[in-house]
């Protein structure tokens, strides 16, 4: 299937010269194993760019060297060896040139090599860092040094590139140099009228550019040939989603539309009147599927905006229609928590309602099951247990997946195979910028909740340093002798003296000390049922404060928490701090969220707390994060394992994604199978950037 050009780049790494199975695992460390034998592939080296470079065309002469890295041509006038018992003294070499002398020094080296690398007598060309102790000049261990007839061998411009613990950046650079002497010369995939308007170089030439720099200004992101790259990218990525949402739309085919019944009992049940953002999404959601195509929906909510009850429209809309509904959420304890919420409005309204995780089993779970096959369950929520084999419904009509950054496209396919041509409804509470929503969720149609619900207050935010917080123990005191609730959250489970930080469990012993019994705890390593018990005792008012972990970003609801202290909040993203604060704000009595912060702060901390003390607005907030994180960082994809770009970054080419969008979605309308020459080159790029399995939809087809 795939096209044999690209063989070169698809063989593993260890095909290279003096890449054994030993730096191949190292470089899986550094690149991921992407390759058919658990090793990465040559094209992931070629595609591993360097971030800066060092520059060896200064040669001053000993007498004027100094700061930075410089090239000298050395006569070697003679060897000091480490004196025998002294092993702690160094080896040293000395040399002069017309300007003066300088001594090279090396720790535990070998006498025999040094001999022969610099023997005395020739001139020998040296690169490194020139120091100066009382007058005397030093370059203690030499990055390169190389006799003048080699002098060739020197690179005068060295890319840097990312590393990894045990690999060496000769090795590496090696490997590299070799990884892009195996790129072909590809087919071209862009528009030759595109090509022509932004001067875009040819595919290989862009990439040879990249890793030869010439100077820092090469490196930029907004550089001709980088762009080139980062446009192949994302049309990679959006003919992919083009191609997914042509073939699930294709596959579907059943109208799933009630008769308000049910949707009018949940409302009624509900007890809130709906934002019009609410109801313009219900509206879209219905409509979807009431038509004959597949929902493919993206549901984005920012926090408190409601989600929950325009999923449960949804659902009660399935049932209206005959079928089943399914609610998959990425934690237990978010699934605990939508279950908590739905449960008790989805049986006022006559809804039968059960909750699978990876918790029930036995008797429960085979009961559970068998109602689920016989169409006795409406609606089904859950984990990632919701996938497995034995989970078989009558008849599942929609499935609503929240938190779907969390999964990945092809667990969002196999939620769907679960039914025929079920709709396919996905939240996300994390505000998403546009840039990112056309990448990930390319193939689905955007319903927004950009309102809060009526009767919300807006929520105090304050940064304050991390010496106050004996102060702040102190008003915490007050705020419980007034009823409130707290949350602390912390970074850390357990104690990292490297970091410096206090971890949970050190606060909540610190906590507990002060305020006895009313201090619950909750992280990610308690086991399920321990954290429930937490969380119900502070949802009761059994405990007034919870020191937490990250754990209750998401989801956790306890309307009459009232504040939320963030320890450390320099080391939390902006989408993260504003989910955190989110936890509070959710009754109608007024809310503080207190970010503390370790002094000194740097830049990308400064402005990362003051967006948030000047905003709500999680969109904006959205906009700004991936302004000072990139995108990587504000989905959380480094946690969720879901496949960044190597090439592309969205702070500097989102200006390219919607040109790549346009133009995917013309290549599918004019050559829906991808047959014509242009349609043949876009499969290489396709097979290239690792999107094969939208060329695999397409054979299906």
């Amino acid at each position: 299937m795939r096209p044999s050009i690209l063989d070169p780049l698809f063989a593993p790494v260890t095909t290279l010269e003096g890449i054994g199975n030993k730096v191949a695992i190292l470089l899986g460390n550094l690149l991921g194993n992407s390759g058919e034998l658990n090793v990465p592939r040559v094209s992931a080296l070629a595609f591993h760019l360097p971030h800066s470079l060092i520059d060896r065309r200064s040669r001053p002469g000993i007498a004027f060297a100094g700061g930075g890295i410089v090239t000298l041509a050395l006569y070697i006038d003679r060897h000091q060896p480490t004196p025998r018992g002294q092993p702690r003294v160094p080896y040293r070499v000395f040399g002069h040139d017309e300007t003066g002398e300088i001594s090279l020094t090396f720790f535990r080296a070998k006498g025999n090599w040094l001999e022969n690398a610099l023997p005395v007598g020739e001139r020998v060309i040296v690169s490194g860092r020139v120091e100066w102790f009382n007058g005397r000049a030093s370059m203690v261990h030499p990055d390169y040094m190389v006799l003048e007839s080699k002098s060739h061998e020197l690179p005068l411009v060295e890319p840097i590139y990312g590393l990894t613990a045990g690999l060496s950046s000769k090795v590496l650079r090696k490997a590299v140099t070799q990884s892009v002497e195996r790129v072909p010369e590809m087919p071209e995939w862009i528009d030759p009228t595109l090509l022509a308007r932004e001067q875009f170089p040819p595919f290989k030439q862009a990439l040879e550019t990249l890793h030869n720099p010439d100077s820092e200004a090469d490196l930029a992101l907004d550089t001709l040939p980088r762009q080139r790259l980062a446009y192949d990218e994302l049309l990679a990525g959006q003919l992919a989603l083009a191609l997914v949402r042509k073939t699930m739309k294709r596959s579907a085919g059943r109208k799933l539309a009630g008769d308000n019944t049910i949707n009018q009992r949940v409302l009624e049940a509900f007890h809130y009147p709906l934002t019009d953002a609410q109801k313009r999404s219900i509206d879209e959601i219905k409509k979807d599927m009431a038509s004959d195509e597949r929902m493919l929906r993206l549901l984005q909510g920012d926090v408190g905006s409601g989600k929950t009850i325009v999923a449960l429209c949804a659902l009660s809309t399935a049932v209206e229609a005959g079928t089943q509904g399914a609610l998959m959420a990425p934690t237990e304890v978010l699934a605990r928590q939508h279950f908590a919420t739905i449960k008790p409005i989805a049986e006022r309204a006559g809804l039968r309602v059960d909750l699978l995780t990876g918790r029930e089993k036995g008797v429960v779970r085979r009961d559970m099951l068998a109602a689920l096959a016989a169409g006795e369950l409406d609606i089904l929520i859950g984990t990632h247990a919701i996938f497995q084999e034995g989970v078989v419904f009558k008849d599942l009509g929609l499935a609503v997946v929240d938190e779907q950054h969390r999964f990945g496209v092809h667990q969002r396919l196999l939620l769907a195979s679960k039914g025929q041509a079920t709709d396919m409804l996905v939240m996300t509470a994390t505000p998403i910028p546009r840039t990112l929503v056309l990448t990930h969720y390319g193939d689905m149609d955007v319903s927004r909740l950009d309102e809060k619900p009526v009767g919300r207050k807006p929520i105090k935010t304050v940064a304050l340093p991390l010496g106050r917080i004996e102060e702040i123990t102190t008003r915490m005191g007050d705020a419980i002798k007034e009823g409130q609730k707290i949350y602390w959250i912390c970074p850390l489970v357990e104690e990292n003296e490297d970091l410096g930080l206090t971890s949970v469990e050190q606060r909540h012993k610190e906590l507990s000390s002060r305020f006895g019994s009313n201090v619950g705890l909750v992280h990610g390593q308690m086991k399920g049922a321990e954290k429930d018990a937490a969380m119900a005792a502070f949802k009761s008012g059994e405990t007034r404060i919870l020191v937490a972990t990250t754990v209750i970003e998401v989801g956790v609801d306890v309307p009459d928490a009232t504040i939320i202290v963030i320890e450390h909040a320099e080391r939390f993203g902006l989408s993260q701090l504003h989910q955190l604060r989110g936890r509070v704000g959710r009754g109608d009595q007024d809310s503080s969220c207190l970010l503390l912060y370790k002094d000194p702060l740097g830049e990308t901390s400064r402005a990362r707390l003051e967006v948030m003390r000047q905003t709500e607005d999680g969109f904006r907030i959205a906009e700004e994060d991936l302004q000072l994180r990139g995108e990587g960082e504000v989905l959380g994809t480094r946690q969720s394992g879901m496949a960044g770009f190597r090439l592309a970054r969205m702070e500097a080419h989102g200006h390219l994604l919607e040109i790549a969008r346009d133009d995917a979605r013309l290549i599918i309308h004019n050559d829906p199978k991808l047959e014509t020459q242009r349609g043949q080159a876009l499969r290489t790029l396709l097979y290239l950037f690792e999107r094969d399995s939208a060329i695999r939809l397409l054979q299906a087809g």
